[in-house]
């Protein structure tokens, strides 16, 4: 859990160091630090101790694609942690995406990680690989994407699916013809 989310900090703050900059991109998620405490005398050994965040809990994205939020479309945290997934999975190369972003405005907890493959950067993924196929395919690119130079997912993904051509063709040493089917 530690190093899930202080993992996904370090990528917020290389984030917010390319976008703070930008005319008009203005505050950025921040992932709060999350800490390891050992309690030897407890009959529970360890525990994890964060800031407390005090006001409305919002979950901006989810571990399940499927679930369509609002909240995150419509409003600037929720644009800006669209935008900051998509950073991070353009940064890795597809390899990584951060996931689970919630929290109070622009504070972010609880986050979780997804690879691509297992093992990545010392992950197992705590999300299902699909659900990065999920985010490709209902990634929306914003103003603050666009800000950011990011690459439209959409794009790379409809020219993966694009149709086959329907020629006909005559197969050597074969006098039938076959079509392909898109």
């Amino acid at each position: 859990e530690c190093h899930v989310q202080n993992t996904a900090r370090e990528y917020a703050k290389i984030y917010a160091a390319e976008a703070e900059p930008l005319e008009g991109f203005g505050e950025v998620p921040e992932i709060i630090p999350i800490f390891l405490v050992h309690r030897p005398a407890n009959n529970i050994p360890y525990a994890t101790v964060e800031e407390e965040l005090v006001g409305e809990f919002v979950k901006y994205s989810v571990k399940d694609g499927k679930e369509i939020n609002f909240l995150r479309r419509d409003s600037e945290a929720g644009q800006k942690c669209c935008t900051f997934q998509h950073w991070v999975y353009e940064r890795t190369n597809g390899s990584l995406l951060v996931t689970d972003l919630q929290g109070v405005g622009m504070k972010l907890t609880d986050v979780g990680i997804a690879t691509l493959t297992k093992g990545y950067k010392g992950f197992k993924g705590n999300c299902s690989v699909s659900f990065i196929e999920q985010f490709k395919v209902l990634h929306q690119c914003n103003k603050y994407c666009e800000m950011l130079g990011l690459k439209s997912l959409q794009t790379t993904h409809q020219k993966q699916r694009k149709p086959t051509s329907t020629k006909s063709k005559t197969l050597p040493n074969s006098a039938t013809v076959k079509k392909a089917v898109p």
